[in-house]
Order: structure tokens, then C-alpha cells, then sequence
């Protein structure tokens, strides 16, 4: 009997998926267990694997975004008659619209990542042309800079964890002088420092997913920020004696999220989410620590991060950073959020603004500790100062509450030892 093989759901915020490439095609034979197709989602590349045996007797759309649930494939015996399932679904769709509950059943989706050097989601690709059945691995990035410069893979040794291809390995080749000279045409210019595309760019499932969430984010939840200034001088001693025992290593990160901890615990308004008729406070505190990824932003999650010390939320932050730039973050390590905290101290960066991550009602935006004449104990000094600003949404939050949240912040971080009572 034939059977009808969908766009399964990937990860909780995905709404379509992006076909990039065919492996089988109509008439082909396929077992299950077989990679039908490479689909991009909104965190990560992945191979679709069939479930069932027969031959490929239909192929909904070569390439593009597929709506989760929409018909990509059918799969069947050699000739069989499949157009009355196509006639059937269209006609349920007018009809009733459903949701496919068993969409996971119709395949499965395997990623296969890229060691830790890399932040490209690592695949297997077959090589085309290469006259023998060898599966040549590359990352995606190094498939289309080599297809641009018109560099077969099999001629490229790769670095990467068990000779994958990476960007690098094409962009050494090409500085070798082994590969051919990108033409005047293409819009990409490979040097040893950095590829760049140029031109019209088709947007990634992770972009689209970014431009959406926060789109409506700004324009549906009502912004309003605060911006405090903290003294860090005892954090940094404290952090310099932590630290010199050897055995853990802190961030001034993890100094961040252990205060916003404790500080949600006394101002539990805080730690809240809209959900159009009623506000939800949160019991568990669950912090979200934006990272930068090649294609975005994704947001890992500690969960529970009021009852971890700073060693454990040390190296829970820095397996889950890992984890999402590799895109080998799990469904469940994205997911429960009730606070978000983005810092981009480390760039330099003074004081700036983040959109709130939804559900959550605040976001914390963190700049870099600087060295600025300072007024203590009626005494001009040298102060190490930090900007932190928090972004509220006003139909959840006021801003007095806000103002005490940080008020409670400020305190944890001048004094960090309030954090061990």
C-alpha cells in the first residue's frame, strides 16, 4: 500500500521545512532506513530517512519550504496507483484542516554534526560524479563553496572529525592553487580569512524563525527598558580568588545568571509570561543564555539555575554554548525558558537593548565591565562598572517592579557572598 510521507515537525518553533536536495528520486528503490532528502528547519540541517520499502513514486516539489505536515513524497509498490491519496488530502485540508498527530511516524529525521571547531552543521554528502558509491563527508558551506569554484570534493583532504570538509579545507585548496579561479560571475570571493556571499541570499529556516518570533515579539508585546549601572569591583576579586584554586574556572556570565537567580526568587513578578488571558508566574527559575550561531540566535536553557552553584551553571553553559553553535542542541535544552539574559560584553559592547524572548516577560542585556572615574565614600576613584539594561513587557510588568528587580540585582552583584546565604 502506498504511503504518504510528510514535513515532520523538527523542533517545537518550526513551521515549514526547506527541501535542499533530493537523494532519491521518482522511480528509485528505497529501504527504510534510506535518506530520502536533506531538509534545512530553524536550528539545524537534517537527513529524512524513509520508514517504509518500496519505490519513490512521487516527489511533491524539488526543492524550497514545505509547510510542517504537507505532502513531500509518496512511497509505494513499482507502479502503483497513488493519485487518490494526493485527491483524498486535498480534500481533507479544505475540509477540516487536520493535524497529523503521527506526523514523527512518517520519517525520521538524523543530524549528523560537525566537531566541536566547527559551528556548521556537519552532513553526508555523496559526491556527484565521482563513478564509485564512496559517501564523501562535507559540511553544507564547504558543498557550496566547492560547487561555486568548481572543485570536486574528492579532490579536497578534509580536517574535520573523521575527514569532513569543512569551509576551511576548500578555502586552503583554493589558496593552494589547486582549485580553478572562482568566475567573474559567481557572487562568492573565497580568500584564507573568510568567505562571503554577495547578491540576493534565500533566507534560512533559522533566520525565518528569528524574523518572526521577535517581529511579533516587538510589535505585539509593549517594550519598556531600565539601565542600571553596577559596580563589579567584589565580583572581580571574587571571581580572581574562585578562579585561582585551578579546579573551576567562572565567567563574570555565570556571576550574571546566579544574581538574576536569586533575584527572581524575591521578585517572582519578574519572572512571568503573557499568555493573552492570564499571566503565568513561574515557580521553576529557568534562564535562557542567548548564543550567537552562524545563521542566529539560538537559547539554550539552564534549568533550575537558583538551586546550581556557579560551577555547575559554569559548565552547564558552556556544554549547552558548545551544543548550539555544533547545532547539536536538543529539542528539550531549548525549551522552558522564563528568563533570558544576552551579553555581549565580550565585544565591547557598553550598554544596548534585546528584545524580549517570548514567552518570557524580561530580557537582560548585558555590556562589558569598564574602568571610569567613580564617586565612593565621597572619594573620586576607579570604579569597574557594568551597564545592564532590562527590557520589560508593560502588560505583565510595571515599572517599579522592574526597578526592584534590579535594585536586588545590583546588590547580589556588589556583594556576591549575599549569594551563598
Amino acid at each position: 500500500m502506498a504511503e504518504v510521507i510528510r514535513m515532520p515537525r523538527l523542533s517545537d518553533t518550526m513551521e515549514e521545512g526547506n527541501i535542499v536536495s533530493w537523494q532519491k528520486k521518482v522511480g528509485d528503490s528505497v529501504k527504510a532506513g534510506d535518506v530520502l532528502a536533506e531538509v534545512e528547519t530553524d536550528k539545524a540541517t537534517m537527513e529524512l530517512e524513509s520508514y517504509f520499502n518500496g519505490y519513490m513514486l512521487y516527489i511533491a516539489i524539488e526543492s524550497g519550504a514545505v509547510p510542517v505536515d504537507g505532502i513531500i513524497a509518496v512511497i509505494g509498490n513499482k507502479d502503483e496507483e497513488y493519485k487518490h491519496l494526493l485527491t483524498e488530502d486535498k480534500t481533507k485540508t479544505a475540509t477540516t484542516a487536520p493535524v497529523r498527530e503521527s506526523v514523527q511516524e512518517a520519517a525520521v529525521a538524523t543530524v549528523i554534526q560537525s566537531p566541536a571547531a566547527s559551528s556548521t552543521t556537519e552532513i553526508i554528502a555523496t559526491e556527484a560524479g565521482t563513478g564509485d558509491d564512496s559517501r564523501i563527508k562535507a559540511s553544507p558551506l564547504a558543498k557550496s563553496l566547492a560547487s561555486e569554484a568548481g572543485i570536486s570534493l574528492s579532490q579536497v583532504q578534509g580536517t574535520g572529525d573523521h575527514g569532513r570538509i569543512t569551509k576551511r579545507d576548500i578555502e586552503q585548496f583554493m589558496v593552494s592553487g589547486k582549485g580553478q579561479p572562482a568566475t567573474k560571475e559567481s557572487y562568492v570571493s573565497i580568500n584564507p580569512a573568510s568567505a562571503f556571499t554577495y547578491g540576493d541570499v534565500p533566507v534560512s529556516q533559522m533566520r525565518k524563525t528569528i524574523a518572526r518570533r521577535l517581529g511579533e515579539s516587538k510589535f505585539t508585546a509593549p517594550h519598556f527598558y531600565l539601565t542600571i549601572e553596577i559596580n563589579m569591583d567584589n565580583a572581580i576579586q571574587a571571581r580572581t580568588g574562585i578562579n585561582s584554586n585551578g579546579d573551576v574556572k567562572i565567567s563574570f556570565n555565570d556571576f550574571v545568571i546566579k544574581a538574576c537567580a536569586a533575584a527572581l526568587r524575591k521578585h517572582p513578578a519578574i519572572n512571568s509570561s503573557w499568555m493573552g488571558d492570564k499571566i503565568t508566574y513561574h515557580r521553576d527559575i529557568n534562564i535562557g543564555v542567548a548564543v550567537a550561531v552562524e545563521d542566529g540566535l539560538l537559547v539554550p536553557v539552564i534549568n533550575h539555575a537558583d538551586m546550581k552553584p556557579m560551577s555547575m551553571i559554569n559548565q552547564e553553559v558552556r556544554e549547552l554554548a558548545e551544543k548550539a553553535k555544533t547545532k547539536k542542541l536538543g529539542l528539550q535544552e531549548m525549551q522552558g525558558n522564563t528568563f533570558t539574559i544576552s551579553n555581549l560584553g565580550m565585544f565591547d559592547i557598553d550598554e544596548f537593548t534585546a528584545i524580549i524572548n517570548p514567552p518570557d516577560a524580561c530580557i537582560l542585556a548585558v555590556g562589558s565591565i569598564i574602568k571610569k572615574p567613580i564617586v565612593k565614600n565621597d572619594q573620586l576613584t576607579i570604579g569597574n562598572m557594568m551597564k545592564v539594561t532590562l527590557s520589560c513587557d508593560h502588560r505583565v510588568v510595571d515599572g517599579a517592579s522592574g526597578a526592584k528587580f534590579l535594585h536586588t540585582l545590583r546588590q547580589y552583584l556588589e556583594n556576591p557572598v549575599m549569594m551563598l546565604v
